[in-house]
């Protein structure tokens, strides 16, 4: 069995104001007196008001939703201990006149030398997705097979609405704020794992980029585990939702692997037309057509249908597929969480969308 893991990105607010609050070094601490909590698994970020976790290394759906629930209660209750909550957004829908701190290491403190006020709006929280590959030569085959699929799985995560108190119009505005680093968006076709290698020393060698680690496509090698990562995704309002977008990612990339190796050959995609269908899947979400991987416009319902049976083998080979099905339609008959976002503002203002995302 593919093994997969998640590591979800989350920001503190205050209940009163609704504004971010530097108190990730508290909620860290107190998260890991938890018995329940494993050394590792709560994370600092890159500023003071977001926290990330990471599950243990998860076979299946059931082992993912249930490290995720146990891991977002431990880091609840522990911003509640210290006067704040967790959101589940992907932008803080309210930012204060003063940046937040950034978290004190040499990485962070450089990048915020040189990229200033871009570091200052990080207020962006993602879900990356990490799937067990045989070797980096497949990875990049696979990468390069599911990169076509990048905005189907953008356009269902989409849980970013709000930013500044006002709906941006977008689904996705995390999606749009972290697009202005040098390297993001939709990975590049690489012809191999050397050539992969050799455009990054590039990057490097020239000091358009700090590290690896400023490598911010949508979908990458890992560095540190031997994982495919995806990272297109806003993190998910809901435990189940991030259930679902992980057994998708981890069935294209076992789908993808399988052509790989029985020699399909993979659908070619412009750069320029991958850009544009993110840019528009992070706009529209699921409230209007998406680009399918031949590059034609489409139904969101229609690119969603080609997508489950383009994955529909490997989902019934580790029996995921009515769990996915089951996930997929409350996705459709609820919307995705930037729509629910929008509802529960529309509703009640800023408390009540607090309140919600918060919950």
């Amino acid at each position: 069995m593919t093994t997969v893991g998640v590591e979800e990105e989350y920001v503190l607010l205050d209940p009163h104001t609704h504004l971010p609050v530097a108190l990730a070094e508290e909620v860290r601490a107190k998260a890991g007196l938890s018995t329940c909590v494993d050394e590792g698994e709560v994370q600092h970020e890159l500023l003071q008001a977001q926290v990330e976790v990471a599950t243990p290394v998860c076979t299946d759906l059931e082992e993912v939703g249930g490290h995720l629930l146990r891991l977002r209660h431990a880091v609840g209750t522990a911003a509640e201990e210290n006067g704040c909550r967790v959101a589940m957004t992907a932008t803080a829908p309210l930012r204060a006149g003063t940046p937040v701190p950034i978290t004190q290491n040499a990485r962070y403190v450089k990048m915020r030398e040189e990229a200033g006020r871009l570091v200052d709006e990080q207020l962006i929280c993602g879900m990356h997705v990490h799937v067990g590959v045989p070797d980096r030569e497949t990875a990049v085959a696979a990468m390069n097979r599911l990169r076509v699929w990048l905005p189907t799985l953008l356009a269902m995560s989409t849980n970013s609405p709000m930013w500044d108190g006002r709906d941006t119009g977008f689904g996705s505005w995390r999606t749009i704020v972290f697009g202005r680093w040098p390297v993001s968006g939709p990975p590049p076709y690489f012809r191999g794992l050397a050539d992969y290698e050799k455009r990054i020393e590039m990057l490097l060698e020239a000091g358009l980029i700090a590290d690896r680690g400023q490598l911010y496509w949508q979908a990458r090698l890992s560095d540190r585990y031997p994982t495919l990562e995806v990272r297109c995704l806003d993190v998910q309002l809901e435990a189940d939702d991030a259930v679902l977008l992980a057994a998708i990612v981890r069935a294209l990339v076992t789908t993808a692997i399988a052509e790989e190796e029985a020699g399909v050959r993979p659908v070619d995609c412009a750069p320029e037309l991958l850009q544009a269908a993110v840019w528009y899947a992070a706009r529209h979400g699921l409230g209007g057509t998406l680009m399918d991987p031949q590059g034609h416009r489409r139904s969101a319902g229609d690119v969603l249908y080609m997508l489950v049976q383009h994955i529909t083998p490997v989902l019934e080979e580790s029996g995921d597929l009515r769990e996915v099905s089951a996930l997929l339609h409350r996705l459709l008959q609820q919307g995705t969480p930037a729509d629910r976002q929008r509802r529960a503002l529309a509703e009640g203002g800023m408390a009540a969308l607090t309140d919600f995302i918060t919950a």
